[in-house]
């Protein structure tokens, strides 16, 4: 079921092959190495629609299910994975906008979003406070039409070349549980005490913009609150992390794939012993092994995003996806550098970017530590005795 392609799909596909191989792959390694933004890249995606690719048509959006988003994912990651963090974000805000905003607040920014105009991100992750969301130190206190906002955020995505932010502050600091006093807000840069600190350099996904944002006394308005309703801020979020972790799913079978299809072709081509690597047993074993592994983890990312698309709750699927997906990307990846052996190992071919993005997966929209107590949590309320 998760195999047979709409028309509409196949021809979205073949755009978004032909737009990574004529626009992404020539210029993802020299980028990469310099962790160059890519700006012009960032404008044909505009231009093909895709900063709204999952909003409706009815806000400017071209209103694609959730499956072929992952498929979009897959396709953009088997080119360069960090290009599909600047739309990855941003939906996952675009997401929360559309499903808990108000029609005001849909109208005013969904729009923009669609065209890329307004580029979104999450602003959730702070120094002390990743997979434990509850323990965010930011607060918005009330002060007439507005809130004041105060607090760091920390591994942001978007958080140099974005504008808009969904952002998580508590409104009340002594709820208990902790949860029920975070709040969720749409803020914007261009007022004072909003600033954006240090960029972050890292190991992979690099040529992305990952920051920290400062917010000193910023006044944000009270329209903003998300759905005009204080406390619900968490619910938003982890609701919108299930796109989240669809597309992360979808990026790691993205790599992966690269990854296995560089290998089998070298391993056909590489001479070892009188005869091409390909022909020995244990390459065999490690390209079956790596190849079935990939079609489970895009088996079962389809298969959490299909049961977005019917509008149920897939906490579980996707956490399932996430989980088995990054894992694999990282096994594959490392098992395609061993088929590759030394040449595996420079920055000549591409193989040494897809290790180094790997791990961005294992540990990006909640760890998968952390994916596993999800998993666990929801097995055990489905099998309840």
């Amino acid at each position: 079921m998760y195999r047979e392609l709409t028309d509409e799909q196949k021809q979205i596909l073949t755009t978004i092959r032909d737009f990574v191989k004529r626009e992404i792959a020539p210029v993802s390694s020299n980028m990469e190495n310099a962790d160059d933004y890519p700006f012009q890249i960032v404008e044909k995606m505009k231009e093909m629609g895709l900063f709204g690719c999952t909003i409706p048509q009815e806000y400017g959006g071209m209103g694609l299910d959730y499956t072929t988003y992952a498929m979009i994912f897959e396709e953009i990651c088997k080119g360069w994975m960090s290009v599909s963090g600047i739309i990855g974000t941003h939906s996952i805000m675009s997401y929360i906008v559309y499903t808990f905003g108000t029609e005001e607040q849909k109208k005013r920014f969904l729009p923009l979003l669609a065209k890329g105009e307004k580029r979104g991100g999450l602003a959730l992750t702070e120094p002390n406070a990743g997979s434990d969301v509850q323990a965010i130190q930011t607060t918005a206190v009330k002060d007439d039409d507005d809130y004041i906002i105060n607090g760091t955020k920390l591994f942001i995505t978007n958080g140099r070349y974005g504008n808009t932010f969904a952002l998580l502050a508590k409104t009340d600091t002594k709820a208990q549980p902790p949860y029920k006093g975070i709040s969720c807000f749409i803020v914007e840069k261009g007022e004072p005490g909003f600033t954006v600190g240090r960029d972050l350099d890292k190991l992979g996904y690099r040529g992305l913009d990952t920051c920290e944002l400062i917010f000193q006394d910023f006044r944000v308005p009270a329209t903003n609150l998300v759905g005009l309703k204080e406390g619900a801020g968490f619910s938003h979020v982890m609701s919108g992390l299930e796109v989240g972790r669809i597309n992360i799913a979808a990026r790691a079978v993205g790599v992966a794939t690269a990854a296995f299809e560089a290998a089998i072709r070298y391993s056909q081509q590489r001479q070892a012993f009188g005869k091409p690597i390909c022909q020995h047993q244990v390459i065999q074993i490690k390209l079956a092994d790596m190849a079935t592994k990939i079609e489970a983890a895009r088996l079962l990312t389809y298969h959490a995003a299909a049961k977005k698309d019917m509008g149920e709750r897939c906490d579980l699927e996707a956490g399932m996806a996430k989980l088995f997906a990054s894992e694999v990307c990282g096994e594959v990846t490392m098992e395609a550098m061993r088929i590759h052996g030394g040449y595996g190992y420079i920055k000549e071919l591409p193989l040494e970017r897809y290790y180094r993005d790997a791990p961005l997966m294992i540990i990006g929209e909640g760890t998968n530590e952390i994916q596993k107590l999800v998993i666990a949590r929801n097995l055990l309320n489905k099998y309840k005795i």
